[in-house]
């Protein structure tokens, strides 16, 4: 069993960054490919970033590719996504996922979610 708890949300200007952290519980956070996912408002949620177990591979949405990064600390069981040049489409709520493959891009795949924290951009 996985809990995954997110934080660093905010309100946050238009260019304006933000970094989102999300920590797991238990001893095999190692053992899990991460994503990050968002879910605006009335649409449904869609991938942003997915980093691989070691943390060696990554991959994102080309809605961020650039301006996001998805990184880990497996020693700290913890994975970021930190976030510059932050646009209103940005808006959304991130959701942090554990999945026993990678890359973890689909709704259906993780085995864990956590409970999202809210970004809110301002333009």
């Amino acid at each position: 069993q996985v809990q995954l708890v997110e934080s660093g949300g905010g309100l946050v200007q238009a260019g304006g960054s933000l970094r989102l952290s999300c920590a797991a519980s238990g001893r095999t956070f190692s053992s899990y490919a991460m994503g990050w996912f968002r879910q605006a408002p009335g649409k449904e949620r869609e991938f942003v970033a997915t980093i691989n177990r070691s943390g060696g591979s990554t991959y994102y949405a080309d809605s961020v590719k650039g301006r996001f990064t998805i990184s880990r600390d497996n020693a700290k069981n913890t994975v970021y996504l930190q976030m510059n040049s932050l646009k209103p489409e940005d808006t959304a709520v991130y959701y942090c996922a554990a999945a026993r493959g990678y890359p973890v891009v689909r709704t259906t795949g993780p085995n864990y979610w956590g409970q999202g924290t809210q970004v809110t951009v301002s333009s």
